[in-house]
């Protein structure tokens, strides 16, 4: 990986310090972001994610710890000194001028030929479908045009870093992903740095190179996509990524005939030779009197053996079928890529295969093991 260009040291974020409605927003968060690298900061309404985003922009005080841009300390300069470019949620555009004048005016303090700025503006009008806009008012377009602007008007700019605050939330589906590689493929071709704050799941996936998952202002894991699937840290990021959400299931586990045998709830037990998991896992498993079992609901393969689950949902959404059923004492999800045709109250039989478990602490939440190995 490259060389760091964003350093955050055990930052925190108090809101209302020292009074009864303290709120501690971010706590002690560490995080390095590599030069040229695409993060997203990502996680539910109030998780932290965007009082992150405007410490790093200047626009909220930190209230401990401190945080580095290539290489200087910035986190008591003034937002204008930090050499930071910020597309804004709100879009915070200046209503006097016009669409072509906005995006411009970021470029004033770099003494460009008029040629080169209107070429430059002609560029990210064609990349964010804003090209019939330019002469017009920021009053006189729509939402997800202005957000458009407003993004436009922040990659433009020659910065260090990069700041997207919900970038495409106000774009319908179709408009959003054809951006999304268009603006990843922009970043990446000028090896520009950049952070996005999102909600979005499919966003974050598509656009970061890793992903911050972020809960109640503490950093839940930081790591690539693919990891944060099949590699979750703990329960949280295991049953909070991933679209349908993982199946979890409480169980204690015990060591029977040279099985490994999982009883979860509702009488179902999952029995596996000891070999499928490695000694190191086989040890620290019997050690926990409860653990909890996660599994991904396309890894849930529906067969004539199995444990018993009585269908309660069939969905057909043009693209894959969701089966849900009844299931060890809660519901298991099932994802097929083909349609299918099993009806409410039908029983089917679930097999889920040792490599595909993911096994939490239960006290703790902690990953345990994922696919028959230690975490």
């Amino acid at each position: 990986m490259s060389k760091a260009m964003l350093n955050l040291q055990a930052v925190d974020k108090f809101y209302n310090p020292g009074s009864v409605h303290e709120v501690h927003a971010v706590q002690g968060l560490d995080m390095a972001v590599a030069e040229g690298e695409i993060v997203a900061l990502l996680g539910s309404s109030g998780c932290g994610k965007t009082s992150t985003l405007r410490m790093i922009a200047g626009f909220e005080e930190v209230s401990k710890g401190s945080i580095q841009l290539a290489g200087r300390d910035i986190h008591r300069l003034a937002p204008a000194k930090r050499n930071v470019a910020m597309a804004f949620e709100g879009y915070s555009l200046y209503p006097p001028l016009t669409v072509q004048e906005n995006i411009a005016f970021a470029l004033k303090s770099q003494s460009l030929a008029k040629d080169a700025v209107a070429r430059q503006v002609a560029e990210i009008a064609q990349l964010l479908e804003i090209e019939e806009v330019l002469e017009r008012y920021p009053s006189s377009i729509s939402g997800g045009q202005q957000q458009r602007v407003s993004l436009g008007r922040a990659l433009i700019r020659s910065a260090d870093l990069h700041l997207l605050d919900e970038p495409m939330g106000q774009l319908e589906p179709q408009l959003r992903a054809l951006l999304r590689g268009r603006i990843k493929h922009f970043i990446k071709e000028r090896g520009l740095t950049a952070i996005l704050v999102t909600h979005d799941q499919t966003e974050a996936n598509a656009l970061a190179d890793r992903i911050a998952v972020m809960e109640e202002g503490v950093l839940q894991q930081f790591d690539t996509p693919a990891n944060l699937k099949n590699r979750p840290a703990n329960l949280f990021t295991g049953a909070f990524i991933g679209e349908p959400p993982m199946n979890v299931f409480d169980a204690e586990v015990r060591s029977e005939a040279g099985r490994l045998v999982f009883g979860l709830g509702g009488g179902v037990t999952l029995d596996y030779a000891e070999n499928e998991f490695s000694l190191a896992l086989r040890a620290a498993l019997l050690k926990k009197p409860q653990v909890t079992i996660g599994v991904r609901p396309h890894a849930v393969r529906i067969t004539d053996e199995g444990a018993k689950a009585e269908i309660t949902a069939n969905q057909w959404l043009g693209d894959q079928t969701h089966i849900a059923a009844r299931f060890a004492g809660g519901a298991i999800v099932s994802v097929e890529h083909d349609r299918t045709r099993y009806a409410k109250g039908e029983t089917i039989g679930v097999a889920l295969a040792s490599e595909d478990l993911h096994v939490f602490d239960t006290r703790s939440g902690m990953a345990i093991s994922h696919g028959g190995a230690l975490a």
